[in-house]
């Protein structure tokens, strides 16, 4: 299976947590021409703050390694300057300059030196600006907005479809038995993998 083929079956399981965009952006059957590929580069500075930002998405528990250990700061930008069309690519590199300094101006720090209570508040807060972007389609803080919302869902598709993601956040089975679409789950059971 391809990697976009298996990013395509994590973003249908996934559902309604994957926002439109990213959902057309991977259900599009279109390549992108050369020119837009890599239209905006980042720098292994940034790719360090994609993988903070995605560790506050899911963050490392007791039975598994978070996104961080899942390579998200690099998957992130890799599918941003890849598989998006040129404008989405520079809406998200201004969204997160956006992030940058917004830290600064909230917090007196750079986003990569802040403490982990600092980042949490700091989502809350684009989570809040997306909610109210998305409401009143108003051009303020729209690339802020688009880029929150397209890191959460790359990070959700890149940890779910990573080894660590089907393997040690969720159950599986190497071998599945016949499939049952009406399991119950125990409490506390992890969901499983396909």
């Amino acid at each position: 299976m391809h990697r976009r083929e298996a990013l395509k079956n994590v973003a249908f399981l996934l559902g309604g947590a994957i926002s439109a965009s990213t959902m057309g952006v991977l259900f599009e059957s279109f390549t992108l021409p050369e020119n837009e590929k890599n239209f905006v580069n980042y720098s292994l500075e940034d790719e360090k703050i994609f993988a903070e930002f995605a560790d506050i998405i899911v963050p490392t528990t007791k039975t598994s390694a978070g996104a961080k250990a899942a390579g998200l700061g690099k998957f992130i930008p890799m599918m941003m300057k890849d598989c998006y069309p040129a404008t989405m690519q520079t809406s998200f590199a201004q969204g997160f300059k956006d992030l940058q300094a917004k830290s600064m101006k909230d917090f007196g720090k750079s986003y990569i030196t802040l403490t982990p209570a600092d980042r949490k508040k700091l989502m809350i807060d684009l989570r809040t600006i997306a909610l109210a972007q998305k409401e009143s389609k108003s051009e303020e803080n729209k690339d802020l907005a688009y880029f929150f919302i397209t890191a959460r869902d790359l990070t959700l598709l890149g940890y779910y479809s990573s080894e660590i993601g089907c393997t040690k956040a969720r159950e599986y089975v190497l071998i599945p038995g016949r499939y049952d679409g009406n399991t119950t789950l125990k409490p506390g059971q992890k969901s499983w993998a396909t």
